[in-house]
Formats: structure tokens, C-alpha cells, sequence
């Protein structure tokens, strides 16, 4: 089986939504020493830089955030971004759809490293995955 056209080169960004803010800054700022690198209110997103990656917390509410807050008894996470190691789009693209997935063109996006190009893709369970490239100067 030849293999996918892909390298994974860590986690780029994790992103959780919170029924309040305030707590969860405090907790990842205070008691996990991570810093806000970058706030969008108008999103409702706060960024907080862990090592090479970032979480981001997007308050239910907000534009990100969704209506209903999390509950114990469900999945919290809205999607997980994994970077990878210089992707060619043009075999990456066709592989995927070979596999029934339907990424659309790359994007840019914002993540830990900058600006670059990514996809979004859904598991077998539902949970979407973004693929993101390398950064590109803005």
C-alpha cells in the first residue's frame, strides 16, 4: 500500500470552547504559566501560546463559541489542527477526496506558526481535523 502524501509534524493548535472565560484564562495563564498572544474580540477568540503550539479558548456566546455551552457528558473540543511538514496540495487534495473526504481548497488561516494555508476534514466520529501547512509571510 503506497503511503499518504503527507508528514504530520505536530499540533498546531487545539481549540475549546468555555461556558465562562474568565476561569479558563486564569487556570492556563496562572496555573499552566501560558501566555495571550493574541485576542479577536469580535470573534471571541483568545489565544494562549503552549510551547510551539497554542490553545484557544472561544467563549460560548461568541462567534466562534456556538449557543450551548459544554457539558461533562460531551465532547468539548471544536476542532484540532495538525501541521504538517510542507504539504503538496496537489497530491494531499486528490488523496483525500480518493478517501471520500471533501477538503475544499486550502485557506488561510491563523495558527502557531503565522499564516498559512489549511483544509478542514471531519473522522470517522465526527470530529473535525484541520490539516494546515506551512506559514506564508502576510
Amino acid at each position: 500500500m503506497k503511503p499518504p502524501p503527507l508528514t504530520i509534524k505536530g499540533l498546531d493548535h487545539v481549540v475549546l470552547r468555555c461556558a465562562e472565560l474568565e476561569p479558563m484564562l486564569v487556570f492556563y495563564q496562572e496555573v499552566l504559566g501560558m501566555q495571550l498572544v493574541r485576542t479577536v474580540e469580535s470573534l471571541g477568540l483568545y489565544q494562549l501560546r503552549a510551547g510551539a503550539s497554542l490553545i484557544d479558548l472561544v467563549p460560548v456566546g461568541s462567534t466562534l463559541g456556538g449557543e450551548h455551552p459544554p457539558r461533562q457528558e460531551h465532547a468539548n473540543m471544536a476542532h484540532l489542527c495538525l501541521r504538517l511538514d510542507t504539504p503538496d496540495w496537489d497530491a494531499l487534495l486528490p488523496f483525500l477526496e480518493s478517501r471520500g473526504l471533501s477538503p475544499g481548497e486550502p485557506q488561510t488561516r491563523f495558527g502557531a506558526d503565522g499564516h498559512g494555508p489549511s483544509v478542514y476534514i471531519t473522522d470517522p466520529e465526527g470530529n473535525l481535523v484541520e490539516l494546515k501547512g506551512e506559514p506564508r509571510p502576510q
